[in-house]
């Protein structure tokens, strides 16, 4: 993605913008959910607003623009405010992702209704991009493993019994997420096999002629 700063400074500003509104969207919405959970920590910290500054860590992006892997910056919650921790954890993981695929949903018809006017090229240069990371950030964070978001969902699924031991692996996830997202032999990241299947299914609804192999 860096590398297109040179070659089309436009389209490389134009995913700068979209994954700017992508992590803040994203980020927001753990913050929204948690505080309507009752859970008052990232309003104290600041995390209930939509300003980008709030929720964009610098080597997260920096690493996005780069490896076209990073992360923003974390919401932090207090399970001790809440009234079902275990479960309420999970849904404050679930808004993220949830959010990131509304907004691409609602960026999708405002798309489409622009098709047939004079200035559909340019709405597709614009909202493109912000649906696609939108999407590429929803469906990277479901991956259930430490520190991504599908890890405390499916914690808060499963019984009691097993969402002990599935705490357990909480200390290995990042030894699992490096191995997945560095490619392998110089070819493809596992990862990327394990989510482009669902990132293309997305934007086959959402942009018909679209498909995500630029993406990872």
């Amino acid at each position: 993605m860096l590398g297109e700063l040179f070659n089309n400074p436009i389209a490389f500003f134009a995913w700068l913008v979209a994954l700017v509104v992508a992590i803040t969207i994203h980020e927001f919405a753990h913050a929204y959910a948690a505080d309507r959970l009752g859970d008052p920590t990232p309003r104290v910290q600041g995390r209930l607003t939509l300003n980008p500054l709030a929720h964009l860590d610098p080597l997260g992006t920096l690493m996005l623009l780069i490896a076209r892997f990073g992360w923003g910056k974390p919401v932090v919650f207090d399970p001790f405010n809440l009234r079902h921790p275990r479960r309420d954890a999970a849904i404050i993981s679930l808004a993220g992702p949830v959010s990131n695929i509304l907004l691409a949903t609602l960026l999708s018809i405002i798309l489409h209704l622009f098709l047939a006017s004079p200035y559909a090229m340019l709405v597709y240069i614009i909202i493109q991009p912000v649906i696609v990371m939108n999407v590429f950030l929803a469906i990277f964070n479901l991956v259930p493993i430490h520190p991504l978001d599908g890890f405390k969902i499916v914690g808060g699924i499963l019984p009691p019994e097993y969402a002990k031991q599935w705490q357990e692996l909480e200390s290995y996830g990042m030894i699992f997420l490096l191995f997945l997202v560095f490619p392998v032999f110089g070819g493809a990241s596992p990862i990327s096999k394990l989510i482009l299947p669902v990132i293309n299914f997305f934007l086959s609804l959402l942009l018909p002629s679209v498909g995500a192999a630029g993406v990872i």
